[in-house]
């Protein structure tokens, strides 16, 4: 089905263009008493035309087909074009959208391969909190990627390779086979490389073994790769519990590990050789992609090759573009990684252009994001000044949501403690992808536990309150979730919760198109709080008339609806009972 904002943007289209091809009408929706949307496009058209811009608004208005979807349509003498929708056509939209299961949403275009890189820890490190907000970033887009209809591939793109693994290895010797796995199996991770490191810097012979050990690593040696398999199960085995704590989709069958492309590395230096990309600079063999430079206007190099022999680390980035766009036939590849990889990236996926290796049609987008910070707004650390590890940050989440719940909740033990756990995760996830993903935001446990402002546990309780209706009423929501109980528009509240309720595909597809999650978050929030003025202003169950009675049960069912699959697709559980 059409969506009320998409109905409308075409129909205004077709008259906007009759007066300039390919105009924009700049629909949106209107803060008027009494107006539901406000087209803007008449503005641009006058300026460019040198007339006013309330006779091309006129020129529209005439020319545009909404009978039986408007009931007004009023040129202000600014331009706008103020429109009103039908009563009944919004109650119409309203049913249709509560009996599609996909809420409206529709794919853009033919379904898409899309690869999305993100999470991405190191072996044998701790997950901290930095790794916060790739791995639920990239989640959530996974989600609303594969509800477009396109098949995504998911690539948790781990540290599994290079140097540090000859001393990682020769610590896990020293220690003992079975001790060592038995530390990183349980979540020690830091300890373990930090004892590594210390024995590193403190013996020399300690060094020799380490560097040695690396170069059996790199030959392919039956024994050290047995020793640096240990490593990498045992750490992928760990990310996996932090994984379902944080009610991520990653699994171990996602993981693309620096080591996948280290077959492939000779590979991608003989094809930029052969297109005529590599060139030598101070003995290493280099990519200078075309239009970055340093401040002397010099081109900058992604090193391929170092002087050494060894691939940097450019080489496996580009050998994850080929692999994407040739392997998977991937159509796009997000990296969701931070900001200060930008230049990077941007530097790679130019060379993967000029490589032949991302054609036409085809894209490689960065998706960046700005840092967790502390209360000092400077990067979130523990007391000891450690980074923060992500799994305890999870666990404190439910902890105290759990003191929260506990307060004032009917639930038994195990229902309370369910609801702890989605409350607590929910929250922490809300809290980050409510923020617009190139911003930093401060981690506050008090603002993102709160049950009223922009938060998940406000969002999740405004859902809780739309189905506690029907219990309360005894009422079976069946019929009014399918979209078979007629919608009766009166009261200017329930006017407003349809429009709204109607906005989900439009806020849906400008969350995607940006790739930014907060704009899903802010109309979830905008949408429960006309929900609350509707909930205080039309009574529900207490009204006489049955039709109307009925009508207001069915929007209750809808925006518990939107909101519940809205939560799902940011990847937030919502519980029935609060």
């Amino acid at each position: 089905m059409a969506g009320l904002h998409d109905t409308l943007r075409d129909r205004l289209a077709e008259a906007f263009g009759a007066v300039e091809a390919g105009a924009d009408p700049v629909l949106r929706p209107s803060n008027r008493p009494g107006v539901d949307f406000q087209a803007n496009g008449a503005m641009a058209l006058a300026k460019s035309r040198g007339v006013p811009p309330a006779s091309i608004a006129e020129q529209v208005v005439a020319g545009a087909n909404l009978e039986g979807i408007c009931s007004s349509v009023e040129v202000a003498p600014q331009g706008f074009v103020n429109l009103t929708v039908d009563d009944a056509y919004l109650a119409r939209c309203v049913q249709e959208l509560v009996a599609d299961p996909r809420l409206g949403v529709t794919p853009a275009g033919p379904a898409r391969t899309v690869v999305v890189d993100y999470s991405s820890p190191n072996v044998a490190k701790e997950m901290h909190v930095g790794h916060l907000r790739s791995t639920i970033i990239g989640d959530a887009l996974c989600r609303m990627l594969s509800f477009t209809g396109d098949t995504v591939v998911r690539e948790n793109h781990i540290g599994d390779w290079g140097t540090p693994f000859g001393m990682l290895i020769e610590h896990l010797l020293d220690l003992g086979e079975e001790k060592g796995a038995h530390e990183l199996s349980v979540g020690d991770l830091d300890t373990f490389y930090r004892q590594a490191r210390g024995a590193f810097d403190a013996s020399t012979e300690f060094q020799e073994r380490s560097r040695r050990r690396v170069v059996l690593l790199q030959s392919g040696d039956p024994e050290t790769l047995r020793l640096w398999r240990i490593l990498v199960d045992q750490s992928v085995t760990y990310f996996e519990e932090v994984y379902r704590k944080l009610g991520v989709l990653l699994s171990a069958e996602d993981v693309f590990g620096e080591s996948f492309y280290n077959d492939q590395l000779p590979a991608v230096i003989d094809h930029l050789s052969e297109v005529g990309l590599l060139r030598e600079s101070d003995g290493a063999q280099c990519v200078f992609p075309e239009g970055y430079t340093n401040r002397e206007g010099e081109p900058l190099p992604l090193i391929v090759r170092k002087t050494d022999g060894g691939y940097g680390y450019a080489t496996t980035d580009l050998a994850a573009i080929r692999d994407r766009f040739g392997r998977l036939g991937a159509d796009l590849a997000l990296v969701v990684v931070g900001a200060p990889q930008a230049q990077h990236l941007a530097m790679c996926f130019e060379a993967g252009r000029e490589a032949g290796w991302i054609t036409e049609g085809r894209a490689s987008v960065h998706v960046s994001f700005g840092s967790v910070l502390g209360s000092d707004r400077k990067m979130l650390r523990s007391r000891s000044g450690d980074s923060v590890k992500l799994i305890e940050v999870l666990d404190e989440a439910v902890s105290r949501a759990a003191a929260v719940v506990a307060g004032n909740s009917p639930l038994d033990d195990d229902e309370r403690s369910d609801v702890a756990r989605m409350v607590g995760i929910g929250a922490v996830k809300y809290a980050d992808l409510s923020t617009d993903r190139i911003r930093d935001y401060v981690f506050d446990w008090d603002r993102m536990l709160a049950f009223e402002g922009n938060t998940g546990p406000y969002l999740q309780y405004a859902r809780v309150r739309c189905l506690s209706i029907f219990r309360r009423g005894n009422v079976d929501p069946a019929p009014y979730i399918s979209g078979r109980v007629p919608v009766v528009l009166g009261a200017q509240a329930e006017r407003d919760l349809a429009v709204s309720l109607t906005g989900f595909a439009d806020a849906f597809a400008s969350t995607l198109e940006t790739y930014s999650p907060h704009k899903l978050c802010a109309y979830l929030f905008d949408l429960a709080g006309i929900y609350t003025t509707f909930f205080e202003s039309c009574p529900v169950l207490r009204v006489q008339d049955a039709a109307v009675r009925d009508s207001r049960l069915a929007l209750c069912a809808a925006t518990a609806g939107v909101l519940g699959t809205g939560l799902s697709l940011l990847g937030i559980e919502t519980p029935d009972r609060m």
